[in-house]
């Protein structure tokens, strides 16, 4: 199971988030999780412009960490083409 500590943040900053998190519970972009164990796999980031306006964000580093290299990448569509041609 993948867990970390969260990382500190103001009380405003904390205020913000759980509204960002409310809203996107409320259209359904997220749902709580039902069980016990919690797997906090990214970190909230919430990234203020100067206008006033927030954005919350996700960072996945340590995700990735723990995620394996893609063994069969997408073949490029000139060396399939030049596969075809030599079988004729």
């Amino acid at each position: 199971m993948l867990r970390r500590s969260p990382n500190p943040a103001s009380l405003e900053s904390t205020k913000e988030i759980e509204k960002h998190v409310n809203e996107l519970s409320d259209r359904d972009f997220i749902r709580k999780i039902r069980h016990n164990e919690i797997v906090e796999v990214f970190t909230n980031i919430l990234i203020t412009w100067n206008y006033g306006k927030s954005k919350l964000c996700r960072d996945f580093r340590y995700l990735r960490s723990y995620l394996k290299a893609d063994r069969y990448p997408i073949p490029r569509i000139a060396h399939a083409l030049d596969e075809v041609e030599k079988a004729k």
